[in-house]
């Protein structure tokens, strides 16, 4: 089949035509949805009597013909209550009688009766879904499980002079959110513009303040360095096939609503310039839904099936870029890790830690793994101001399924750790920069390492000078222990910005079957900075990249003229020009000068800058001795002073 004849498919038809043979779909029948209510009681009940026979007996008996009222009611009562997603997860609870919505994949494939239940699950998928009882408009496509929409699709196809900006603008001026199945959290989760060759996603509808993510995969495809867009289409497929095949198909979909999809709450602080140019900020919680964009789904589910082919023992690295959503990618790689089993059904890692080498860092990462659903005991965080013995004591009970906490941790309870022989540890390194390869480093993996010599080597190393081991460093990165490569040790390292010490140490040998004698380091998995910004989630500053020169030149003509009022950015560069003192201070107060001043109200407060400022003369901006490490939020970004 050639692409001509590809392209004169129908798109949608093709579509669902692979979803109901090869995606585990069955069609969609609305003559039993209710439009009032945004749910087909009718498939719902069947699914409950199917499942939870027995039960479901009893609670009829209860009720009688009231009984698919009762359902109804309880269901949008704990919906209401708790959110659509924690309803999916948890089931419902009238009175004793509890009933599951969802059966999902179940862990171990000997459990006979969980996975018939995961297999009749009731999932369809409705073509020109009509959905309301105020107008006519329909929804290209929409994927329910058990009677309850789930996902909606607007396709659009070039062939017929439409693309997804048409389906963007369709879901933000055509479609009213007040409408029960559009409910933030009620019902659909999640909804796509698709088109031939791209494809954008929103979780909540919000008029013309929707927000759309890109969701291809990458130029160069999922986990390559490349830009946006797309690859080019495999023969005989569209080139967005990835999305209903990789994605939305049976399984996958169950698994996102099981272990991704996440409702998050946070703070921000809003940062805003004033008439009278003073900077003041306000607070305020928001709520939203994530759904992960291509790349953290592709990173998380290639991380996980590598790890079960290899088991134990090896180091990945994955260069993401600033814009590519680390925080909740590091949260779902723990939670899968923590849940994976090997060969004999049996978890993979005794433990998953997830390390960080800065306080701050720490802090935001507690605070998205906690926020994702999870029972009770199987999360700790070593905050802080805990004592050292924490982190000690939770290694050693060996009832953790992941801890969080800062590398320096390690250092001062690497001797006190029992032995760990036959454990096995997933390491999570968010920031994966030099100090990984440092001491604190090595240390860690002495407290964790499956050795009694590891623990005597890294213990002898307490009486070496720091520059004397700062010197050795690269020798001791050529040894096993450096390199982390034990067996019962697997290292997954975030950072966007590896060096080549990073590199060796956690990255992937390549083209050594070109030449045996060399050997490139490559990520295992990259979102580039180059993706970043073509999709919009950073901004390329070298677009806007003033030198300290051309800025102070510029400043001084704008000073020599007296219709120009001289502002607090102008006066720190002539005070860097006229006073070669304490030189470090006064670049410290232009560079905050110029983020408060220019920057931060050109970015309408949606900024992030990065750097290490311990500068005395920057102090009264933010009211301490030290910046280093003080993070703010504007409108969901942060600032690191």
């Amino acid at each position: 089949m050639d692409n001509n004849d590809l392209k004169e498919r129908d798109f949608e038809a093709y579509i669902e035509h692979w979803l109901l043979t090869d995606g585990g779909y069955t069609k969609g029948d609305q003559s039993t949805y209710d439009k009032e209510r945004a749910i087909d009681l009718k498939t719902l009940v069947k699914f409950l009597r199917l499942t939870q026979t027995k039960k479901w007996e009893l609670y009829e008996k209860k009720y009688g013909s009231q009984t698919e009222d009762r359902l109804y009611n309880v269901l949008q009562d704990k919906i209401h209550e708790r959110g659509l997603i924690w309803v999916l997860r948890n089931g419902i609870d009238d009175l004793g009688f509890k009933f599951k919505l969802v059966y999902f994949e179940p862990a171990s494939p000997l459990n006979e009766e969980l996975n018939l239940k995961y297999s009749q699950n009731i999932m369809e998928c409705t073509r020109q879904f009509a959905y309301s009882t105020q107008n006519h408009n329909t929804i290209d496509m929409v994927l329910s499980v058990n009677g309850i929409p789930v996902v909606a699709l607007e396709l659009k196809n070039q062939l017929t002079g439409q693309n997804v900006e048409n389906s963007r603008h369709q879901w933000m001026n055509d479609r009213d959110q007040r409408e029960e199945i559009f409910q933030f959290n009620h019902r659909i989760l999640a909804y796509f513009g698709v088109d031939l060759y791209e494809a954008i996603m929103a979780t909540e509808l919000r008029g013309e303040k929707t927000f759309f993510m890109p969701f291809n995969q990458g130029s160069n495809g999922a986990g390559n360095v490349g830009g946006k867009g797309n690859p080019e289409a495999p023969e005989g497929k569209y080139t967005t096939c990835y999305l209903w095949e990789r994605v939305l198909n049976r399984r996958m979909l169950l698994c996102l609503l099981q272990r991704y999809i996440s409702r998050q709450e946070e703070e921000r602080i809003s940062i805003y310039k004033t008439k009278d140019g003073q900077i003041r900020q306000d607070k305020r919680k928001s709520v939203k839904i994530i759904f992960p964009r291509y790349h953290q789904l592709d990173v998380v589910e290639k991380l996980l099936t590598d790890t079960a082919e290899h088991g134990s023992g090896k180091n990945y690295l994955i260069q993401h870029s600033a814009g590519s959503g680390k925080s909740n990618s590091i949260a779902w790689v723990a939670y899968r890790l923590g849940a994976l089993q090997n060969a004999d059904l049996k978890p993979m890692f005794n433990c998953v830690f997830v390390i960080t080498d800065r306080r701050v860092l720490n802090s935001q990462l507690q605070n998205t793994i906690l926020g994702f659903d999870h029972v009770d005991g199987t999360v700790d965080t070593v905050k802080d101001s805990d004592p050292s013995t924490k982190l000690r004591n939770l290694i050693n009970d060996d009832n953790s399924r992941i801890i969080i906490c800062t590398l320096h941790r390690f250092p001062l309870i690497y001797k006190e750790v029992n032995k760990n022989t036959g454990k096995r540890y997933a390491l999570i390194v968010d920031e994966a920069h030099s100090s990984q390869t440092g001491k604190a480093a090595e240390k860690m993996k002495a407290a964790l390492a499956d050795t009694d010599e590891a623990l005597r080597e890294m213990a002898a190393m307490q009486d070496i000078a720091e520059e004397e081991l700062e010197k050795q460093r690269d020798e001791i990165m050529d040894t096993l222990l450096a390199q982390g490569q034990h067996n019962n040790l697997s290292f997954y390292a975030f950072t966007a910005t590896p060096k080549p010490k990073t590199l060796r140490t956690f990255g992937v040998c390549t083209h050594q079957d070109i030449d045996p004698t060399k050997c490139r380091y490559e990520a295992f998995h990259t979102y580039s900075m180059l993706q970043a910004i073509e999709e919009g989630f950073i901004k390329d500053v070298l677009l806007s990249y003033t030198p300290y020169g051309v800025s102070y030149e510029i400043t001084k003509r704008i000073t020599e003229d007296p219709e120009y009022e001289e502002t607090p950015a102008t006066k720190a560069v002539k005070a860097f020009h006229d006073n070669h003192q304490h030189v470090i201070d006064k670049k410290c107060a232009i560079i905050v000068e110029k983020f408060r001043e220019v920057t931060l109200p050109a970015m309408q407060g949606k900024a992030k800058a990065t750097g290490l400022l311990r500068c005395a003369s920057t102090c009264s901006l933010f009211g301490q001795s030290e910046l280093s490490g003080r993070r703010i939020h504007r409108d969901g970004h942060e600032l690191y002073a």
